[in-house]
């Protein structure tokens, strides 16, 4: 029986190596910049009082306080949940990407940009059953030091707590779906964000020189900067997505600050107390954040460690 060029092409598709990378990839990516992830998830958080008050004037400033009042070991408050999670996430994220597009390419071997989209947006959706409880320790660790801080000028104290105790009382009290507050905002987040990011590297990737190996592959650092721009372009892009999706996530909240009541919710109240403003809070420093994540990301993807590793064959899409 013939096989189409599809079917040879499905034998040729390694996923564990993919998934692998992924993973390596992924935990790379967070050691290097969750200091600035935890000061731009503060940004986002904090709501202006009153009077124009707030705790923190600039990403600069809140690097400081932060650094002053927790020290260096502070700047990881939640870090241990998210290399947890970060392997699995990434590893789908990125394995599901390459997997549509190789579904989605034609049988005369192209891969239109709207494919792309689609390809990158189904992955963004299958990735959130792992990210949406991540983001939400994560979340949760990394804003206590700021909701502490004001706590301690109200005069009043908060408990130390841990990511493995959030996730039990949830658990206890509200079942498995409580890991799971924010999901709609978390998916608006990432499936946009995929959306944009994956056909633009794409594009980005094959503008750059390839390797002299007749391969046809772009070289390392084309593959890392293509990550950079297209990470940080996109990052900014859904920026409002993921302000609304921190507030929402942030069990704890700041004497006087808001309570949101679900995604139209807080969309609105925050466009009503603070302006329009708001939903680009934290946008610098998540550029900043995810810029040398995905570019990190893209590289040790494309240079195939986990194929070394396996000793398999490097497969591209």
């Amino acid at each position: 029986m013939a096989h189409s060029s599809n079917d040879a092409n499905a034998k040729q598709f390694s996923l564990v190596p993919k998934i692998i990378n992924g993973g390596i990839a992924g935990i790379i990516g967070v050691s290097c910049v969750f200091p600035l992830d935890l000061v731009k998830t503060r940004l986002q958080n904090q709501q202006i009082g009153p009077n124009g008050e707030k705790m923190y004037s600039s990403m600069l400033d809140c690097f400081k306080k932060t650094y002053k009042v927790e020290g260096y070991f502070g700047m990881y408050r939640g870090s241990a949940v998210n290399i947890l999670l970060i392997t699995p996430e990434k590893a789908i994220k990125l394995a599901a990407n390459d997997f549509f597009r190789h579904k989605l390419t034609t049988k005369k071997g192209e891969l239109p940009v709207t494919r792309q989209m689609v390809a990158g947006g189904l992955a963004g959706f299958c990735q959130i059953v792992v990210t949406t409880p991540m983001e939400l320790l994560k979340i949760q660790m990394q804003d206590a030091g700021r909701v502490a801080a004001q706590a301690k000028e109200a005069g009043k104290h908060v408990s130390k707590t841990s990511a493995t105790k959030i996730a039990l009382e949830l658990i206890r009290t509200k079942g498995i779906t409580g890991l799971y507050k924010g999901t709609g905002a978390t998916m608006l987040r990432d499936v946009s964000f995929s959306v944009v990011y994956f056909p633009l590297f794409a594009t980005l990737n094959d503008l750059g020189p390839r390797k002299a190996d007749g391969s046809g592959e772009a070289v390392f650092w084309c593959s890392f900067l293509s990550g950079c721009a297209a990470g940080s372009f996109a990052a900014l892009a859904v920026n409002p997505f993921d302000v609304v999706k921190t507030r929402l996530q942030a069990l704890r909240k700041a004497e006087g600050e808001i309570q949101f009541n679900g995604l139209a919710d807080c969309i609105r109240k925050t466009l009503t107390n603070e302006g329009p403003q708001a939903f680009f809070k934290g946008g610098l420093c998540r550029m900043i954040v995810i810029a040398p994540l995905f570019g990190i990301a893209q590289m040790v993807y494309f240079l195939g460690v986990a194929e070394f590793l396996l000793g398999v064959k490097q497969t591209k899409v």
